[in-house]
């Protein structure tokens, strides 16, 4: 099947790199980052690893958060089979680090021969009659790598929070620009609804706890977490399919992104509901690839009114 043709940019053009006194720190770090991207995929691996190894000894308030929510979603595990999934997923966090360097500014050829795509062609269809679609992931550490993959199959468009720091935004967004059709802050709720409108792809993780938005308590990993209603709104005045986007990294470092068959009946009149679906998807994505997922985020710090917190 044909790929569908590029929607029109909706995004204003990159401004000027920021050139203050006070950037100049901040561009020497983006320098170091940029020339560790260029590094052999195979070393980066290694030294991911190791990073990963240092990252778990210095961030002993994130240990302690990836503890409390390995605790919370894997009861039926011991302790044991715990501690080895924490040392898993912050090796996974070092070589995360990395993929995201090299997706904004490196190559991605060593990950381009081995990539295993699954089921785009369920998102060409919609694309191809002039549908606009909405792919939902949660926060894993392929996410910026795996995002790179699938746009060379799929013209895509991502929502984003931006950076703090001005060097930092302008460096990555230029990045993504080099292969995303357009980048969305976001609150840049209306130029997304334009680029959904005419027929574009946007990929987006709604599976952070956060203040701003529409939010509601729904289960995930069978605890009530304060979820964004995001995807039911963005459904619901675009249009848009709306598809779960799976990628994962496998043991021998290829990786394997899967779009599943576009939500059936969705959106529904019930925000809730629709949020529950996303959630049980981004649930069944992050049982398959336990190691891979944010643990480090604090997914359950909002609590219902009378439910005992999750973290000291």
């Amino acid at each position: 099947m044909s790929q569908s043709p590029r929607p029109l940019p909706a995004t204003l053009p990159l401004p000027a790199p920021p050139r203050g006194p006070r950037e100049w720190p901040r561009w020497a770090g983006i320098g170091v980052l940029w020339l560790l991207a260029q590094l052999p995929w195979s070393l980066q691996r290694v030294l991911g690893r190791g990073l990963g190894t240092v990252l778990r000894w210095l961030l002993a308030s994130r240990r302690a958060v990836v503890r409390a929510n390995l605790a919370v979603c894997f009861p039926e595990r011991d302790a044991a089979w715990r501690e080895a999934l924490l040392r898993e997923n912050f090796a996974a966090l070092g070589i995360g680090l990395f993929e995201f360097g090299r997706a904004w500014w490196g190559s991605i050829a060593p990950m381009r021969r081995s990539a295993r795509y699954i089921g785009v062609e369920h998102l060409q269809a919609a694309l191809a009659e002039g549908r606009g679609a909405i792919l939902i992931s949660g926060h894993f550490m392929t996410l910026e790598i795996c995002g790179r993959l699938l746009c060379e199959k799929i013209p895509l468009a991502g929502m984003y929070r931006p950076h703090d720091t001005a060097a930092m935004e302008w460096a990555v967004k230029r990045g993504r620009l080099r292969y995303a059709s357009a980048m969305f802050g976001r609150d840049e709720l209306r130029p997304a609804l334009r680029h959904l409108k005419q027929g574009g792809a946007l990929w987006f993780a709604p599976d952070q706890d956060t203040l701003r938005g529409d939010n509601v308590f729904v289960p995930f990993f069978g605890e009530p977490a304060r979820s964004l209603t995001s995807t039911h709104q963005l459904a619901r005045m675009s249009g848009a399919a709306v598809f779960a986007f799976f990628h994962r990294r496998e043991a021998d470092g290829s990786y394997t992104l899967e779009v599943k068959p576009a939500f059936e009946d969705f959106p529904s009149s019930d925000a809730a509901a629709d949020t529950a679906r996303v959630m049980a998807a981004i649930e069944a994505m992050a049982r398959a690839a336990p190691a891979q997922y944010l643990w480090l985020h604090k997914r359950f710090k909002r609590r219902p009114e009378g439910a005992a917190p999750i973290y000291d």
